[in-house]
């Protein structure tokens, strides 16, 4: 039996126990019209990502043609089927960004964190994307880490970001009064 680390909750997890939610899951939604994208949304948030095995377990008690599942999955932005990282590192490339920098920032993480687009560094702790437009065109060049939005990034200011997302609290720390 596999064990997986749980990258929000810091526990180990067997894959059977994730199995077992994503059953629970689909028991939930079997008969509801518009199941598919929740309990892939779901699915995702169990997992971090869609394995292929998951993907497959919707598809047949949805009642619904891999085909039109791997469909969904590949047409939002929001899936992924490899597991990624703690932090999600989105890039706009959108026209503004572009013009003003974008794929410099993006070129500047690549090389900060030894990853291309679609990567996930070694340590898990970033996966690197690209975006089209994220509506904040004023403020270009624009990046997203999780929800976190950060403007006007300059590619030398790209290490002093990412160590936010690094610092790891301390677990021996105690406070002196």
């Amino acid at each position: 039996m596999k064990e997986l680390e749980c990258l929000v909750c810091q526990e180990t997890v067997t894959e059977e126990d994730l199995y077992n939610q994503l059953d629970d899951i689909l028991m939930e939604y079997l008969d509801k019209p518009g199941a598919l994208i929740p309990v892939l949304q779901i699915t995702q948030g169990i997992f971090g990502y869609l394995p292929e095995e998951a993907l497959k377990k919707i598809s047949v008690k949805l009642k619904k043609p891999y085909s039109e599942v791997t469909g969904v999955v590949s047409f939002y932005s929001f899936f992924s089927t490899h597991p990624r990282g703690k932090n999600l590192i989105r890039v706009c490339l959108g026209t503004a960004c572009y013009v003003r920098g974008g794929k410099e920032v993006l070129n500047s993480l690549k090389k900060e964190l030894n990853i291309d687009v679609g990567m996930t560094t070694s340590d898990k702790l970033f996966s690197l994307d690209v975006g089209r437009c994220f509506g904040a065109c004023g403020l270009a060049p624009v990046i997203m880490i999780n929800d976190d939005v950060h403007q006007r990034v300059r590619p030398e200011k790209i290490g002093d970001i990412l160590m936010e997302y690094k610092k790891i609290p301390n677990k021996d720390f105690k406070e002196v009064i």
